[in-house]
């Protein structure tokens, strides 16, 4: 008789979770946490590139101390907004690199040699690659992020999220409104003739 009970509890609490949504629950969770790697992933990867990037116009704009120091600056708070695993944090620190680096490539068009160097457009190139697979792992993750906190609203999947400690997941996106404002960019200042 106890036996049959037990086997009765059991069968109705296997079927209790597989109809509560739990396996999706982990499953889109997971999902979720992929993507989010793939974002640091790339974040990482841009963070990496930028050093040989300062490096190479170094050697061309030498008196622009000021941008490679902000770069460096920026690049730092990027890598540690990675290593936090705080998404806030990294799309913050992603835009301040953002900023940084546009006053950096800027800079290139004072300086002809530089932007016909084959490893600076190398470079740039693979910085350019880098944003998109960003975007495409913003994206992917977003998506996964609308797909699970979209599930675990809906009922009864609800309160299988709430009885195994499951809330909504923050999207991947700009947090500050002056992040938010594209950079300008001028060009009409005058430029460094015969440098």
């Amino acid at each position: 008789m106890r036996r049959t009970v037990a086997g009765a509890i059991a069968v109705l609490v296997t079927t209790t979770l597989s109809g509560c949504g739990y396996n999706r629950i982990q499953t889109l969770d997971e999902q979720a946490n992929a993507f989010k790697s793939q974002i640091e992933v790339q974040l990482q990867r841009r963070a990496d590139l930028v050093p040989n990037l300062v490096e190479t116009v170094k050697g061309y704009a030498q008196q622009e101390q000021t941008i490679f120091t902000a770069v460096a600056d920026a690049r730092a708070r990027l890598g540690g907004a990675v290593q936090s695993g705080s998404l806030g944090q990294m799309a913050e620190a992603n835009q301040g690199l953002t900023g940084a680096l546009s006053r950096l490539l800027a800079i290139s068009e004072n300086y002809p040699q530089l932007k016909s160097n084959e490893n600076f457009r190398a470079l740039q190139d693979q910085l350019e690659g880098t944003e998109n697979r960003i975007a495409t792992a913003r994206q992917d993750y977003n998506a996964a992020v609308q797909a699970y906190n979209s599930y675990i609203r809906r009922f009864p999947q609800v309160l299988t999220a709430k009885l195994i400690g499951k809330g909504e997941r923050e999207y991947f996106e700009v947090t500050s409104a002056a992040a938010r404002e594209v950079p300008k960019v001028d060009f009409t200042a005058p430029s460094k003739k015969g440098q």
